[in-house]
């Protein structure tokens, strides 16, 4: 799964992990509104590593949580969803708007392998200073380049170089910064 080798998510080994997750994401989103000390707390245990000044809103979902990583200074709006089943980096002063979806999970076209119940990933990076906006799609394998601001409601297909604005489904470079 690391590696974005396929794999079976029924795995015993897997759904503990998934099952830790799940408690600690429950007990994040169940934390009293003004208990930020025990939230970040819990943040902390969940996921790979979170940088100092980071705040991340309730509700939030992950899969397996040690996957994701978010730099310093960054604010995650209410409603992520980070199926991180492959690595996630999320950098620095990183502005994530409501009902944003990091989906690094995959899986195969053809119909006796998915009957099979095999899955793979591909990681996703979002570099510094990034801005996506709300209900933002970014799907596996994608990298986002530093000082990019994606636009409500996009589908990010493709990899984005960094200072630009893109928009639409699948997501287009409209302007440079």
């Amino acid at each position: 799964m690391l590696a974005g080798d396929m794999y079976i998510a029924d795995d015993q080994v897997l759904r503990r992990e998934s099952d830790r997750a799940a408690r600690l994401v429950h007990a994040f989103n169940s934390a009293a509104g003004d208990d930020h000390a025990g939230r970040d707390k819990i943040l902390r245990e969940l996921l790979g590593s979170v940088g100092q000044g980071s705040v991340v809103r309730p509700p939030f979902r992950c899969d397996y949580g040690y996957q994701t990583h978010i730099g310093s200074r960054t604010f995650v709006n209410w409603g992520l969803i980070a199926l991180d089943v492959g690595r996630i980096d999320i950098g620095d002063d990183v502005q994530i708007g409501p009902n944003v979806q990091l989906l690094t999970a995959t899986h195969p076209v053809e119909s006796e392998p998915r009957l099979l119940k095999w899955e793979g990933s591909k990681p996703i990076t979002i570099g510094n200073n990034v801005w996506l906006g709300g209900g933002v799609i970014v799907c596996p394998g994608v990298t986002i380049g530093e000082n990019t601001v994606v636009g409500a409601g996009a589908v990010v297909t493709q990899d984005l170089p960094a200072n630009v604005v893109a928009v639409g489904n699948p997501a287009k470079v409209i302007r440079k910064l």
